[in-house]
């Protein structure tokens, strides 16, 4: 065996490793001169059913889904602020923000995703605006005003209110 056998065999490997078909070219990636896409023409629909965020995966379905949490949360503008929790709309505050930025960066990115987090985000932080007001209005004693307020009414509907005008407690009992 000659000294230069090794030389030789480094050789030899470096041409295989360059000419192997499995391997990735190290500059540009690779661009087809092809001025026609190499899928036949497809309607909206079948784009839609082979689309990799398409109606035959999870990725169309979950956010799909998620719009009954930003439609809960919505429906909740209309309950008493004392009523709402504060550890829930900070979970969907902060789920509505990770989320939506996280949508943007995976593959495929899931605009629809995207969309459905923002909007919970949005309707988490208008509860917690609603609940902080709520809070601070309690601090400083308006709501219990409010409550005195109410039972005073309530007392004197209960003493002679229905008798001295019940036209007017018929209609206090509709509304």
């Amino acid at each position: 065996m000659s000294a230069r056998t090794p030389v030789r065999l480094g050789q030899f490997s470096r041409h295989f490793a360059r000419a192997s078909p499995f391997r990735k070219p190290l500059g540009r990636r690779y661009q087809t001169t092809e001025a026609t896409p190499t899928t036949p023409n497809q309607t909206t629909f079948q784009r839609l059913w082979n689309s990799p965020v398409g109606l035959k995966t999870v990725h169309f379905w979950a956010p799909v889904m998620k719009w009954a949490l930003v439609l809960a949360g919505v429906s909740d503008f209309y309950r008493p602020a004392e009523k709402l929790s504060l550890t829930q709309n900070l979970a969907l505050t902060a789920t509505g923000a990770i989320w939506t930025r996280w949508c943007l960066i995976i593959k495929p990115r899931n605009v629809l995703l995207a969309a459905v987090n923002f909007f919970l985000g949005c309707v988490g932080v208008i509860q917690l605006g609603r609940i902080f007001m709520w809070q601070r209005q309690v601090k400083n004693g308006t709501v219990t005003e409010l409550v005195e307020q109410d039972a005073k009414d309530a007392a004197r509907t209960a003493k002679g209110g229905i008798t001295e005008n019940p036209e007017a407690a018929a209609k206090n009992a509709l509304q």
